[in-house]
């Protein structure tokens, strides 16, 4: 990882790092010439020689301790450099990894799940990240620098043996700290599905997403006892991990290093005692061993984040190679289907994806299976949709609707089959710029809390902002006269957290959706799908939307999910699903007329309209008199 930062600041920093590690070696030498010059200087005075040779030595000492304190905010300084180019340089990587895939069922697997959420952790927390791993990497150079000096100058001073005995010491209570620490790391990683849960259940309890139901249902006590739960069956193991790497083999570790640096002392002082040693030798001998020993402990800047750093950094080339593999098999998938359709398809090379679809979408024998289910969702449905004119695709819940929408915009690629624009099979197009011929609505748009301009324009990022497009694509969805009244106008923060911000109805927001695909359509998008987005309203409302859609829209591709049968009766062409297969279409008259599964629905829907009911059965205001005849078609909005 080290190249990534640039040699000249990495350069630096080593050599930094280098000076870092020499100044406390050269303060103990200094400091023990100024010990061992006590005697003579005291004894010759202050003009003697002795007495110049203390001063220089404690200058010396001195300076040395002055330049080690100016280092050691310039090396923190270069290191956070070094920690921010890395971490921003490995946040793009993820970013990167997470939308590689053109379909998003590699989002919905457990290992690639497991993976990034290892990969981002430390990001999220900001704490012991690559970046920092990468500063601390360096930063032994100073530690492993140091300790070899003092190691060589115990040798020099006292007795050969006595600074590899002492660098063996020290580095069995590294290995203690660091080879410890690498085995605590790898637990983790045995319960990271656990520890998933439990940030879940964390933010679920203390996060505003749920705080309505959280009240209503008074739910807390039944989170927090999932949560305590949660957070056993992860540091329970992680406990009984950490007794095992840590405890026993540190008495072992103390015991063993306590005796041999206990007899290393015993044979210094008896050097001394014995006049073998010098006043400054055994000064020297001294701060030596107390320096390297020092250096057994933790290192505070480099052991923890460069393991759970470099756990990242594991995990990202994990996620990668999974990421990876998923393409691959997304590629076999569509060249073989490419393959298994004999029908005279043009050259996706020959074709400017800009003009697509000019004259129709064609589902051709789709198959489908979600990753990981047995079950077809899809079974041979082949369906051709003419372009320029509305379609509506309506069934009951679970037949397969919203299914075709993830296949139309490559979220999932088929399991057999094929979708062709103008007789182009979109699976051998750039996923990039298929996806900007559409524009989607799906049920659970999201509602982003930036400025209403923002979430308008968000329908055509990849194009230069037209503020004069987004007011007109306001206008048109009926949510630009909301904003009349409010200073900043369509630069309204939609959230109350931010200044000036506000809330939106639900129905406004579903406008701002509107406005959203809108403004798609004016910058190149072909075809506009609504994904089932009014679900939550009742039928006189997802009617009057649906009109409102059909209005707009005259002209454009565009495709109406729903399943409601009375809300898209005044679309040109309706298509009616059951049980992922084609069971009728045609338009709303032709389908009533046919006796079919779309007038027996439609049929229920309405009566139950009649009655004061909608199409689940949930009670609406009552429109007529129950016991007085009833005209279907009348009956509905």
């Amino acid at each position: 990882m080290v190249p990534r930062v640039g040699w000249p600041l990495a350069g630096s920093l080593i050599l930094l790092n280098l000076v870092a590690g020499a100044l406390p070696v050269f303060f103990v030498v200094a400091t023990s010439i100024v010990i061992g010059r006590v005697p003579a200087a005291v004894e010759g005075g202050v003009a003697s020689d002795a007495w110049d040779g203390l001063v220089l030595a404690f200058v010396l000492a001195a300076v040395a301790f002055l330049f080690a304190r100016i280092v050691a905010p310039v090396v923190t300084a270069l290191a956070s450099r070094v920690r921010r180019r890395i971490d921003g340089q490995l946040r793009q990587e993820i970013l990167s990894l997470t939308t590689r895939t053109t379909s998003i069922a590699p989002l919905e697997d457990q290992d690639v799940l497991n993976e990034l959420a290892e990969s981002v952790r430390s990001f999220d927390d900001d704490w012991n990240t690559p970046g920092q791993a990468v500063s601390g990497i360096l930063a032994l150079i100073a530690r492993y620098g140091a300790l070899l000096s003092f190691c060589v100058l115990l040798s020099i001073a006292s007795f050969w043996w006595a600074g590899p005995v002492v660098f063996c010491v020290t580095m069995m209570f590294r290995y203690g700290n660091r080879g410890g620490l690498r085995k605590f790391s790898a637990v983790w990683r045995t319960v990271m599905p656990e520890d998933r849960k439990r940030d879940y259940l964390r933010e679920l309890s203390m996060s505003d997403v749920a705080s309505k139901e959280t009240r209503v249902f008074r739910t807390n006590e039944w989170l927090s006892e999932r949560y305590n739960r949660a957070y056993w069956d992860l540091f329970g193991p992680v406990g009984r991990a950490r007794r095992r790497i840590y405890f026993y083999p540190y008495i072992f570790i103390t015991t063993v290093g306590l005796v041999v640096l206990a007899w290393v002392v015993y044979r210094i002082g008896q050097g001394a005692v014995e006049n073998d040693l010098s006043l400054t030798a055994l000064a020297l001998s001294l701060q030596a061993l107390m320096g390297a020993i020092a250096l057994g402990g933790a290192y505070e800047e480099a052991d923890v984040p460069t393991q759970f750093g470099m756990r990242a950094v594991e995990a990202m080339r994990a996620l990668r190679t999974q990421i990876e593999r998923a393409e691959a098999r997304e590629r076999e998938q569509t060249a073989t289907n490419a393959a298994r359709v004999a029908v005279g398809v043009a050259d996706p090379a020959t074709v400017a994806v800009r003009s697509l679809p000019n004259a129709s979408l064609h589902f051709h024998h789709l198959e489908f299976s979600y990753p990981g289910a047995n079950e077809r969702v899809l079974h041979d449905l082949d369906l051709e949709i003419p372009a320029g004119r509305s379609t509506a695709i309506v069934g009951v819940n679970g037949a397969g609707k919203t299914t075709l929408v993830k296949l139309l915009t490559r979220l999932y690629e088929p399991t057999s089959g094929a979708i062709l624009a103008d007789g182009v099979n979109i699976g051998l197009l750039d996923p990039v710029e298929w996806r900007r011929q559409i524009s989607v609505i799906f049920q659970d748009f999201i509602k982003y809390e930036f400025t209403a301009a923002d979430n308008i324009a968000i329908g055509a990022i990849h194009v230069p902002r037209d503020e004069g497009c987004v007011r007109e694509a306001a206008r048109r969805a009926g949510i630009l006269d909301a904003f009349g009244d409010h200073p900043l106008g369509l630069d309204t923060p939609l959230a109350r957290a931010y200044q000036d911000g506000i809330d939106l109805s639900g129905g406004q927001w579903q406008r701002i959706a509107i406005a959203r695909s809108l403004y798609a359509l004016q910058n190149g998008a072909k075809v506009l799908v609504l994904d089932e987005p009014t679900s939550a309203l009742d039928v006189r409302a997802e009617v009057a939307f649906f009109d409102r859609f059909v209005e707009l829209t005259k002209g454009v591709t565009s495709i109406l999910i729903s399943h409601r049968f009375s809300s898209v009766r005044r679309a040109d062409h309706i298509v009616v699903i059951d049980e992922g297969r084609i069971s009728e279409q045609g338009t709303h008259a032709q389908l009533m007329k046919n006796g079919g599964h779309y007038q027996r629905l439609f049929t229920l829907q309405a009566e139950r309209f009649a009655k004061g009911l909608d199409a689940e059965g949930d009670t609406i205001e009552a429109p007529v008199d129950p016991d007085a005849p009833i005209d279907l078609e009348e009956a509905l909005p």
